[in-house]
């Protein structure tokens, strides 16, 4: 099916009339990146960047009509452009640009820095991530698929996952136990014969709404008895289909139902699944979520930076609108706000090193290796996404809380980027414990570099002083 519109290229349109005319996306890698970074990967870059600008970003709108009204109608719509777009993205080449070219021989060929680069404009767009095969949770599952799957799991559900033909769903989180620590999830895995017997309940569980979600890709307790908490849980492939699922209802993000696609409260009642579906074998759950969660995070990151520059380019449009003039001036004119755009660049760019080193990191070996560095991505990019969000919500006052800007919908979802993947308080206080690690040895140091201060001191007649010292003293005398 040929795209039933015409594209009309963004540099004629605005035929270069502004001063900071944009300038292509592969001269704005960031100079330390640039070695990283192939030529086939900069081409690339430039038409990502033009697809999502001109094609994604308008289509948004149009997905959200397409996808209709009432709960049973949304959650049971496929919206046509969507076909449309993932056509014309196949056509162009952005197809499973995230599966690593040094991990994966079933990506596009692109390393985790390149394809950062890519998903930072994926992320301004509600869907060109899956236009282009490149959305959450398929792309966490698919790589568990690449990794730990069997042939015969590839076969079935890895090919169609690739092809765009199918979704799935990650159910890890439970509304019963304290899911941010995985040691407390409780759905049972029973071995009955050939088969494994599933009982319990899953929330959060993004993707099953979405009526092409085939597969669902499930957490549970395998033995619970096991001495090691890390070994009484193992992962399983689930069919959707399969009799005792129920998905009872869709979980909305502040208002949001992210809807066909949704977040749904499922249980689990005798559900009977055979062995063969068990991931890597039992007791290796965390193994597998370990080696699913960490691309995960740095993929949510990378969109984010994304996210952020959409936001930042919505503050500066408002606040050169020369319709609105609060107190008869533009806001650009009103030096706060200029302040705001300041601090919003610096942070978004600081953001963007780091998750590229993250990437970089993750490169030069694998995602266990990069854990300090994704997990840093982790905490510090959702929260510089919110402020920058928030200073643009705040230039369009009522318009920026609407549904009349696409920035209110951004916060609720950039707010869940700090619960999703771990929240913030289970990164941060792992990475203050191992930084502490290191606690005694800078007390030494540091103890040790005073001691040598005072000999170097000594060996030049020097005594220890303090150089604001006066040990001035009053006497009756000096009173006089």
């Amino acid at each position: 099916m040929s795209v039933p519109y015409k594209i009309e290229a963004m540099e004629e349109m605005l035929v270069n009339s502004s001063k900071g005319a944009p300038t292509k996306a592969s001269d704005r890698i960031p100079i330390i990146a640039k070695p990283f970074v192939s030529e086939r990967a900069m081409k690339l870059l430039d038409v990502v960047e033009k697809f999502v600008e001109e094609e994604c970003i308008p289509a948004d709108a149009v997905f959200q009509q397409q996808v209709g009204t009432g709960t049973e109608t949304r959650f049971s719509a496929h919206p046509p452009i969507l076909e449309d777009l993932k056509k014309r993205a196949r056509e162009l080449g952005l197809w499973n640009m995230f599966l690593p070219k040094n991990h994966f021989k079933e990506g596009a060929g692109f390393s985790n820095l390149e394809y950062g680069l890519m998903a930072e404009y994926l992320g301004k767009s509600g869907v060109a991530s899956e236009a282009t095969n490149c959305a959450a949770p398929d792309t966490g599952n698919m790589e568990v698929f690449a990794k730990y799957g069997t042939q015969e799991q590839k076969d079935r559900w890895l090919k169609p996952l690739l092809e765009g033909q199918i979704r799935s769903a990650f159910l890890m989180t439970e509304p019963e136990v304290a899911s941010s620590d995985a040691t407390n999830i409780s759905l049972t895995m029973k071995k009955e014969g050939n088969d494994y017997i599933l009982n319990g309940s899953k929330w959060w569980s993004s993707g099953v709404g979405d009526p092409r979600c085939q597969v669902y890709i499930v957490m549970g307790k395998t033995d619970p008895s096991n001495a090691s908490v890390y070994k009484q849980q193992s992962v399983m492939f689930v069919p959707f289909d399969t009799p005792g699922i129920t998905i009872h209802r869709m979980l909305s993000v502040m208002g949001f139902d992210d809807a066909p696609h949704g977040h749904g409260h499922v249980t689990f009642n005798n559900v009977r699944v055979p062995a063969a579906n068990m991931c890597l074998g039992e007791g290796r759950g965390f193994e597998v979520i370990q080696g699913r969660l960490g691309p995960g995070r740095i993929h949510h990151a990378m969109r984010s930076i994304g996210a952020a520059e959409k936001a930042l380019e919505w503050f500066l449009a408002r606040i050169n609108d020369p319709k609105k003039k609060p107190f008869g001036k533009q806001l650009h004119e009103h030096g706060v706000m200029l302040e705001r755009v300041a601090h919003s660049r610096i942070e978004i760019d600081a953001s963007r090193l780091q998750v590229l080193n993250a990437a970089i990191m993750i490169d030069s070996k694998d995602a266990k290796f990069a854990l300090k560095e994704i997990a840093e991505a982790k905490v510090l990019v959702p929260d510089m996404l919110l402020r920058v969000l928030d200073r643009a919500i705040q230039a369009y006052g009522g318009a920026g809380v609407s549904q009349d800007t696409p920035l209110a919908n951004m916060w609720a979802h950039g707010r869940t980027m700090r619960i999703v993947d771990g929240p913030d308080e289970v990164h941060a206080l792992q990475l203050g414990r191992n930084e502490n690690k290191r606690g005694e040895f800078c007390l030494k140091k540091i103890n040790w570099q005073k001691k040598r201060s005072e000999e170097m001191a000594q060996s030049y007649g020097l005594q220890k002083r303090d150089l604001l010292q006066l040990d001035r003293k009053w006497s009756e005398k000096s009173k006089l």
